[in-house]
């Protein structure tokens, strides 16, 4: 399953420089996963410093 980008999110860009995928992108005020493109490693879950990516 695809991670998902909580209303957690900070904006920091930590998960999308983190993503190997590139499927990450900056959204609407948040960072949004492309659950198409998302290889399910938890990459980005392990940059963000507030915990806002989780696997769906």
């Amino acid at each position: 399953m695809a991670y998902k980008i909580t209303d957690a999110c900070i904006a920091c860009g930590a998960c999308a420089d983190a993503c190997p995928c590139g499927a990450i992108s900056e959204g609407d005020g948040i960072y949004v996963i492309d659950p198409d493109a998302c290889a399910d490693c938890g990459a980005c879950a392990d940059a963000c410093p507030v915990g806002a990516p989780v696997q769906e």
